[in-house]
């Protein structure tokens, strides 16, 4: 089965953030959310919206923004859109699906009278009524009921494909007129597809075409931020106003330090100065270590870098992240909108060698300085972060034999036998002479590192 929470699945309140429950919500993306028109009463009013499924993510006042109070446009429905007071990128927005058809299982999540955590209903896809569709309950019982107005109405979650929201519960009818579905003789619960809101809502409607996020990427680049053993500089092109650039968006949060292409280079040195605790004094000396106004690192008069690139690794005994175990990350987006991007890749340099990890945003491919992260940042750091990999396999392979009683005389030259055979794969890697090439080794190389420790339990 898919995942058992949702950020995206909102309990609302009106009022304040103690008002009284009543109704549900959807986070379609980190400023955005949608509800029905009834909850809200009218289109002045002030909602609060909970993460009623993450308690990690704070409660937010939202409000309908201007062309977001659907009832009053022609042909309109009961559909309000909310403006959060303040944007919730840790939170993952729904997937929307505008397209439905009949028999489909689906389930919605609403808080109705007693049921403030919540309670789940299951029913299938009936037919068209009007501009909205018929949710069919197996039992009266299932039925909405007053508490569902605003939900979503999803998709079955399944492995590897989470549930998608196909539309809005609005309303449930039965034909004795009675207060609770199971005291009528018929009842059906009502949706709003995903669809019809598009057609109403502009936003909305981008928000659900094919192209309006990049999953993929999302789950490539968060995998990155929460794994250090991931490459240690990654660059990645990310057209403007692109589905992967929304998705960037709720995810640069994941970052510790955020740089745009164009701001000021002492502005990142301060920042990253902030992130990482060295001795009391030597503040300006590591601020001009890092701006390239000192060649030597703090207490190395020997250490002269030629090029960030190619300087030796600074001593960092007195060096060390704020947080501990944590390396710190760095997103630089948009490097290609940097006027001048050698100083600002002498300093991502620096901060390389203070193992910062790097994650360069270009705009456009082979955009200005392109070539020279790649040769300069990219390549080196790939290269050392690989020989680091090879040291903890062989490690791992010697400790492994040691445990296992098979280190004599004999096997010592074969107790690290794999670590040796991929050590000669860097070797062949190492003399090629195609950059792009040699990259695309590496990072197979790379993988295949991360599977033989995790074989060798040297994860």
């Amino acid at each position: 089965m898919g995942e058992l929470r949702a950020d995206w699945r909102l309990r609302l309140r009106r009022g304040d953030a103690h008002g009284p429950v009543c109704g549900a919500g959807v986070l379609v993306d980190q400023h955005t959310a949608l509800t029905c028109a009834h909850v809200l009463r009218h289109p002045d009013a002030v909602m609060w919206l909970e993460f009623a499924e993450n308690d990690a993510l704070e409660p937010v006042a939202a409000r309908v923004p201007p062309g977001g109070w659907l009832p009053e446009r022609e042909h309109g429905e009961d559909v309000a859109v909310l403006r959060l007071d303040s944007p919730r990128p840790r939170a993952r927005p729904a997937r929307l699906e505008p397209r439905l058809r009949a028999g489909q299982e689906v389930y919605a999540t609403g808080y109705a009278e007693g049921f403030d955590d919540g309670m789940n209903l299951w029913g299938r896809i009936g037919g068209a009524s009007g501009e909205r569709v018929q949710l069919d309950a197996v039992t009266r019982a299932e039925v909405v009921r007053a508490g569902f107005s605003g939900a979503a109405v999803c998709t079955r979650p399944q492995e590897g494909r989470p549930a998608r929201v196909v539309g809005l519960v609005v309303s449930w009818r039965g034909d004795l007129g009675e207060l609770l579905p199971e005291d009528n003789r018929l009842a059906f619960s009502y949706l709003i597809p995903v669809d019809r809101i598009a057609e109403l809502s502009p936003l909305i409607k981008e928000l659900s075409s094919p192209g309006a996020w990049d999953h993929g990427f999302e789950e490539r680049l968060t995998r990155w931020f929460g794994d250090p053993d991931e490459e240690p500089v990654k660059i990645t092109v990310v057209p403007p106003d692109s589905g992967k650039d929304r998705s960037l968006r709720h995810l640069l949060h994941h970052a510790d330090i955020v740089h745009r292409g164009g701001d000021s280079r002492p502005h990142l040195a301060d920042h990253a100065l902030g992130r990482i605790s060295f001795p009391v004094g030597e503040y300006l000396a590591h601020w001009d270590w890092l701006l390239g106004t000192a060649r030597h690192f703090p207490g190395t008069a020997g250490h002269s870098p030629g090029t960030a690139a190619r300087a030796p690794t600074p001593p960092t005994r007195s060096i060390r992240s704020v947080r501990p175990g944590r390396p710190v990350t760095v997103v630089v987006d948009g490097l290609d909108e940097e006027p001048r991007p050698g100083p600002l890749l002498e300093l991502l340099g620096r901060l390389k060698e203070l193992d910062f990890r790097l994650l360069l945003v270009f705009r456009h491919e082979g955009g200005t300085g392109w070539t020279a992260a790649r040769d300069e940042l990219l390549r080196p750091a790939l290269l050392r972060h690989t020989d680091a990999l090879l040291g903890r396999l062989e490690r791992a392979e010697f400790g492994n034999a040691v445990r296992r009683d098979v280190v004599d005389s004999a096997s010592l030259a074969s107790v690290t036998e794999t670590a040796d055979l991929r050590r000669a794969e860097l070797r062949r890697i190492e003399a090629l002479r195609d950059p792009q090439q040699q990259l695309t080794r590496l990072r197979a190389l790379i993988r295949t590192l991360r599977a033989d420790l995790d074989r060798q339990g040297g994860r």
